[in-house]
């Protein structure tokens, strides 16, 4: 074949993007447990903030399996449609908040924290610039945050990025999210002065106002979804299975 003709190079240049093809395939397909993996263990950390508990690389697994003790996945009704600790874990709260309300699947976690019982929520919601979640966990009154977790896709470093970070974090321990009436109202997130009427706030993120009333939302929409079950639970008591 002429190496200097229209088909030579034609052919060489196919060629080389099957080879390549197939070469990036193979790797994609060897890293892909791992990836995987990787990422089962960044959720893991995630919900162990919210537990207040800062978790290492070679222990998140195993300090994971030590604190939650259970999962379920409820409807909005208050209804247990799964006891399922896995099936809970592997749920994607983002698709799940694409559906209609009442089909919904929603995960929940139990945890034990030097003898008391947390419950553990999945936060999904909108900042500035993209995606923000994190999980929020409650003591066993249901009512009071134990501790929060939030991150974010593209916020802007500095400010809105700062959401992420444990001085915003901690604001909301010991926060309530029903009010002395026992009317679910979440927590505000206020500028600094600010005052929220029936509800108890934090202080949002100097320059970061739009982030801020981001997580404020998520956290409205997310918890509020768990009312009917956080009610029933305190009218049934304890989960059995």
């Amino acid at each position: 074949m002429n190496t200097n003709s229209n088909t030579y190079t034609l052919v060489y240049a196919t060629v080389m993007v099957v080879i390549v093809a197939l070469m990036l395939a193979f790797v994609s397909g060897a890293l892909k447990e791992k990836q995987n993996s990787n990422i089962e263990l960044d959720k893991k950390k995630q919900i162990l903030k919210s537990l207040r508990i800062d978790a290492k690389q070679n222990n998140i697994a195993q300090l994971y399996d030590q604190y939650v003790i259970k999962g379920l996945i409820v409807n909005t009704n208050g209804e247990i449609l799964s006891y399922s600790k896995k099936e809970a874990f592997d749920i994607d709260i983002a698709k799940e908040l694409s559906k209609k309300v009442e089909e919904r699947r929603l995960p929940i976690f139990i945890a034990q924290v030097e003898g008391e019982t947390k419950y553990i929520i999945s936060l999904r919601g909108t900042g500035l610039w993209g995606p923000i979640w994190g999980y929020v966990s409650l003591n066993d009154d249901k009512n009071t945050i134990y501790g929060a977790y939030f991150s974010h896709a593209s916020e802007t470093p500095g400010l809105g990025a700062n959401i992420a970070e444990p001085n915003f974090q901690r604001q909301f321990e010991g926060k309530h999210i029903f009010n002395e009436k026992n009317e679910f109202v979440s927590i505000a997130v206020m500028k600094v002065g600010k005052k929220a009427e029936g509800r108890e706030q934090v202080d949002a993120i100097s320059g970061g106002t739009i982030t801020s009333k981001g997580v404020e939302t998520m956290l409205l929409n997310c918890i509020g979804q768990y009312e009917a079950f956080f009610r029933q639970l305190s009218t049934i008591g304890e989960i059995k299975q």
